[in-house]
């Protein structure tokens, strides 16, 4: 398997990273469109064919390893993302909840506030009026 030559150049985008179906020149691929099969087509002259079924079967092998860390990768981040949505949602009621139980406080201890800063103006008013008697004589 000394003379790789790949189609596409180094193996990138359409094989998603991973070194084409292809390891001698007795042995290539075609590509069929809207298929998920993979033609071959064996040279009887530069075919050593059971080298190319070894490297196939590793290449095989390498792609179910592969595909087995995507799905767990995929199972993981699912999991992570719903444990935070179950926090978002969790967050977002306790939010509500206090916003309910500050708005019943503001409505319930409002009006007084709102007397204490009436009976404040006033005092002050009354302070001021008499101090400013008090220094005009």
């Amino acid at each position: 398997m000394a003379s790789n030559s790949h189609r596409g150049g180094t193996g990138g985008s359409f094989y998603g990273g991973a070194a084409p179906y292809r390891s001698r020149e007795g042995l290539s691929t075609r590509p069929v469109a809207g298929s998920d099969e993979i033609q071959l087509r064996i040279d009887p002259m530069n075919a050593d064919l059971d080298d190319e079924i070894t490297g196939l079967r590793s290449q095989v092998r390498q792609l179910r390893n592969v595909a087995h860390d995507i799905h767990s990768e995929a199972t993981f981040q699912k999991d992570f993302l719903d444990q935070l949505q179950m926090t978002l949602i969790k967050a977002q009621a306790g939010v509500k909840n206090n916003m309910r139980r500050l708005n019943k406080s503001i409505v319930k201890h409002g009006s007084n506030h709102i007397v204490h800063v009436v009976l404040f103006a006033l005092l002050l008013f009354t302070v001021l009026y008499l101090w400013s008697k008090m220094f005009r004589r």
